[in-house]
């Protein structure tokens, strides 16, 4: 682990710190909402989401869990909030259906002659 820098934030502010990361800890506790499910995540999930311009219910519940873990900083610790707050909410994330030859596809056991890409009709 790298030592603690001394590092100036564009705002003024002055913070000890081991990362590179470009976050001033002062500015992110400022920005903290007080209300909203924004305010039950932790600072990096609350940014992964404002990172990718999604500030409302609505706008989360147009993707799905696999697109949300994809953004940098939202962790899996994240997920069973925000199923709690959609259940309150009336929402669920985007379910990815499968094409109806998939469905079938996925259904069909191999036993079956017509299945097999070797059988004739």
């Amino acid at each position: 682990m790298k030592a603690p820098q001394l590092k100036t934030y564009p705002n003024g502010h002055q913070f000890y710190k081991s990362s590179d990361c470009p976050t001033c800890p002062v500015c992110d506790k400022e920005s903290k909402p007080e209300a909203g499910f924004l305010a039950t995540l932790s600072a990096p999930a609350r940014r992964a989401l404002e990172n990718n311009n999604i500030f409302t219910l609505e706008q989360l519940s147009a993707l799905s869990e696999k697109d949300v873990l994809k953004f940098h900083g939202m962790g899996k610790a994240s997920l069973p909030k925000l199923r709690e707050t959609f259940k309150i909410a009336g929402l669920t994330f985007k379910t990815h259906r499968l094409f109806k030859a998939e469905r079938i596809a996925f259904r069909m056991p191999k036993r079956y002659p017509f299945y097999s890409k070797n059988s004739s009709p």
